[in-house]
C-alpha cells in the first residue's frame, strides 16, 4: 500500500489531531510541534499525518484543514498556531499550492495558509496525545473540538471514518 505524509498546522493540535483522526484513509496522526526553514524554524503546534491516497486524496485533507481552523485570519497567535501545510518534497509542495489556490478561487477566499518544508517534529507529551478520545466529555472538547467534528459530519460526511467508499 502506498502512503503519503504531510504536516498540518493552524490551530490547537488537540483539535487538529481529532479532525484528522476522524477521516477515513488516515493511517496515523502524530500530535506535536513542527518546524520548517527560517523564518518558520520555531516549533508550532501541528500534526504529522500519514494516509492512504487510494482512500483519501491530498485535496480532501487540505480542504478539511482549511475548513477547520482560522485559515484566512492573520491573528496574533500565528507563532504558536502557524497556518501551514508542511510537505516532504517539492512535488507535494506544488500540489498543495495548486489545491489551496483552487479552493480559494472556488470559495472566493484568501487563505494565509503557507506551504512549508517539513523539517523537524517534536511529539507532544504523552498525556496530551489522543486528547479527544480520552477527554471527550471534557469542557475543552465540548467547546472547541466537537463543533469542528459536527461541521465535518455535515460538510465532509463522505470523508468520515465508517462512511461508505465510492466504487
Amino acid at each position: 500500500m502506498k502512503q503519503q505524509r504531510a504536516g498540518f498546522g493552524g490551530g490547537c493540535h488537540w483539535c487538529t489531531e481529532a479532525v484528522f483522526q476522524s477521516l477515513r484513509g488516515v493511517l496515523e496522526v502524530s500530535q506535536g510541534f513542527i518546524a520548517s526553514d527560517a523564518p518558520h524554524d520555531s516549533f508550532s503546534e501541528a500534526v504529522a499525518v500519514t494516509w492512504d491516497p487510494a482512500v483519501i486524496a491530498f485535496e480532501d485533507l487540505i480542504a478539511v484543514h482549511l475548513a477547520t481552523h482560522s485559515s484566512s485570519s492573520r491573528h496574533k497567535m500565528r507563532g504558536k498556531y502557524r497556518s501551514a501545510v508542511y510537505v516532504h518534497d517539492t512535488a507535494d509542495g506544488a500540489d498543495a499550492r495548486r489545491i489551496i489556490d483552487a479552493i480559494a478561487e472556488q470559495t472566493d477566499s484568501s487563505f494565509v495558509t503557507e506551504i512549508l518544508p517539513f523539517r523537524a517534529f517534536k511529539a507532544s507529551d504523552a498525556r496530551f496525545r489522543d486528547y479527544y478520545t480520552r477527554n471527550r466529555e471534557g469542557p475543552f472538547c465540548d467547546a472547541y473540538i466537537e463543533p469542528k467534528l459536527a461541521m465535518l459530519r455535515q460538510r465532509f460526511a463522505a470523508l468520515q471514518a465508517g462512511a461508505a467508499t465510492k466504487v
